[in-house]
């Protein structure tokens, strides 16, 4: 039987579904009748009582609905829940089979129609992480379709996310299904090898989402010295000696993160030079003081705004950080730097990053935009899903 509950939104609130946006936020909704549970499918209706499709129930979080369908009619069964997320592996079918890597990330939540669900795949194994409530209640059905999908033997689970909290889950890790992953998994990409940390390192063990990122890097670190800040695993770095770059700075607070950068070069036959464990913001002013020039500066902080509450002081600290790595950059000197806060717009980035050159007292002109490669895709729909985005920039 489907389900009775249903959430009933105020006057013209309906609009942005009628754009078919998927989230429903809790000053939108007038009343709830039933008594949905978190995770429980729900009848959302319009003020003039209209159906206008199923979500899962968020009772914890801001974001109260997440849109399972448009379509009244469609019913959110297992198989609909499975459907859902075999059809977004196939999508990257192509991707996988065309020789470039055997690593994608899978399923993207809203973005694929699977709401909390983000599933990556290096190789024979999927790390995922669900991140709402709508996911987790189906969690053993898409542990089983992540499974069913051809070559699969691991299926792990990574929901230790701190958005969890705020949809009242708890952190939750483990091996879902089939054998405990491989301790020398790696992620194969364009001939390089990179070690992926499924049960310890960031995310779902690697960045899948720089992989766009990494190409540009090859085209511009021959013959050039390179300033690699959050290195993280040094996958940059990697790149840009096999790319030919003259010198290699890596800096990053994790010593084991450092510590599999050493791991990635001895994996790609590689030497990456230098290796500083250290917070970027004090290693960036002491190499600012000894007047240290760099051709090539990357520039990968971690997320640094989690809501548009906390814009303000992030976009300072992007300010920060960017007018440092300008004071670095030697004369013709690129500068590639991101933002993967999703509450930045990309018009925000640009202005923070061109007020850091304007008090550096740098021209920097913008010869490139880097974003989130194919299988992080943006619906039109649903433009929060564009979270990553970057500037390569050239210095006078």
């Amino acid at each position: 039987m489907p389900p009775t509950s249903s959430v009933w939104l105020k006057p013209a609130a309906e609009r942005s579904l009628a754009r078919r946006h998927p989230w429903v936020f809790s000053g939108a909704v007038t009343r709830v009748e039933g008594s949905p549970e978190a995770g429980d499918t729900v009848l959302v209706k319009g003020a003039d009582g209209t159906s206008l499709g199923w979500a899962a129930y968020s009772p914890a979080s801001r974001i109260r609905a997440r849109m399972w369908t448009f379509d009244p009619a469609e019913t959110v069964t297992p198989s609909f829940v499975a459907a859902r997320a075999g059809a977004a592996a196939a999508r990257r079918s192509a991707l996988l089979a065309g020789g470039l890597t055997d690593s994608a990330r899978l399923v993207f939540s809203e973005a694929d129609g699977v709401p909390g669900l983000v599933a990556d795949r290096y190789g024979d194994t999927i790390v995922c992480q669900l991140t709402a409530v709508g996911a987790d209640a189906w969690r053993e059905v898409l542990a089983d379709a992540l499974f069913a999908l051809p070559g699969v033997e691991c299926v792990y689970e990574r929901s230790d996310a701190d958005v969890r909290e705020r949809e009242g889950l708890q952190a939750r890790v483990g091996l879902m299904r089939g054998r405990a992953p491989s301790p020398t998994l790696v992620a194969n990409e364009g001939g390089f090898r990179f070690a992926v940390e499924v049960e310890g390192g960031h995310k779902t063990g690697f960045y899948l989402d720089q992989r766009d990122a990494r190409a540009a890097v090859a085209q511009w670190a021959p013959g050039r010295r390179v300033l690699n800040v959050f290195s993280y695993t040094g996958a940059f770095s990697v790149i840009a000696a096999r790319a030919g770059a003259a010198a290699i700075t890596s800096i990053d607070s994790s010593g084991p993160a450092l510590a599999v950068a050493a791991r990635n070069a001895t994996l790609n036959g590689v030497d990456i030079g230098e290796l500083v464990e250290a917070d970027a913001f004090t290693a960036l002013r002491g190499l600012r003081d000894r007047a240290k020039q760099y051709d090539l500066i990357l520039l990968d902080p971690p997320k640094l705004a989690n809501s548009e509450q906390q814009l303000d002081k992030a976009s300072r600290a992007y300010k920060d950080l960017n007018l440092l790595a300008a004071k670095l950059l030697a004369p013709g000197g690129v500068l590639m730097t991101w933002s993967c806060s999703g509450a930045m717009t990309m018009d925000l980035f640009q202005k923070v990053v061109a007020g850091a050159a304007l008090d550096a007292r740098r021209e920097l002109r913008i010869i490139g935009r880097l974003h989130q490669p194919s299988d992080h895709p943006v619906p039109l729909s649903f433009p929060e899903a564009e979270y990553l985005k970057g500037l390569i920039l050239e210095a006078e």
